[in-house]
């Protein structure tokens, strides 16, 4: 077994993955055991928050751990340094984003049996939280979320409001059409109106 500390291999296994991963996941790559590596990654937690001038936080998001910009840092980026989400994801992203907290269950209803692939691949990315909410999952963005869509915010009715407001801007959801999703949900339900302005709701 390396002699290196735990906490340095972790660090360097989140970084290079490029990716969220488990505790279990990480514990089969690393070959220590899930309580100890749930006790490394909570002292690696605070130990980046103590590094002065640090540029990475690690994050715990929907049981999932991985390695992030710093908010405050992440709205300084430019813009070609963000990431790279596939399409396929991108239209699923920004109706979570659009509707948080989204459940689960409605976004399966406007994408299809898909959404569940979707949801998963986000929530692996470590772009969307999934909570437990009785018979579905609500879903919420993230702050790796807001890293990658260049969001200053990262409190979840911020970036719902900053998101609406580059959607109204932009017509990002038409783009990527999605705009009539949220058409045919407006006339079933009237929360969101079919030109996309910015909703008036909480």
């Amino acid at each position: 077994m390396s002699e290196m500390p735990l906490e340095t291999l972790i660090e360097a296994t989140l970084f290079s993955s490029g990716k969220s991963m488990s505790v279990t996941e990480l514990s089969e790559a690393l070959g220590y055991d899930a309580d100890e590596m749930l006790d490394c990654l909570g002292s690696l937690q605070a130990t980046l928050r103590r590094r002065k001038g640090g540029a990475l936080q690690l994050a715990e998001v929907g049981n999932r751990w991985a390695l992030e910009v710093k908010p405050a840092i992440a709205s300084l980026l430019p813009k070609d340094t963000k990431t790279d989400m596939p399409p396929k994801l991108l239209k699923a992203a920004a109706l979570i984003a659009y509707h948080q907290p989204m459940p689960q269950s409605r976004l399966v209803e406007l994408l299809g049996q898909k959404a569940y692939d979707y949801v998963r691949e986000l929530a692996q990315l470590g772009m969307v939280d999934r909570r437990k909410d009785g018979n579905t999952r609500r879903l919420s963005t993230t702050r790796r979320f807001s890293e990658a869509f260049g969001c200053p915010h990262t409190d979840r009715k911020k970036v719902r409001a900053w998101f609406r407001e580059q959607v109204q801007a932009s017509g990002l959801l038409d783009e990527l059409g999605a705009n009539d999703v949220l058409r045919e949900e407006s006339e079933q339900d009237g929360t969101v109106q079919a030109s996309l302005p910015v909703s008036e709701e909480e």
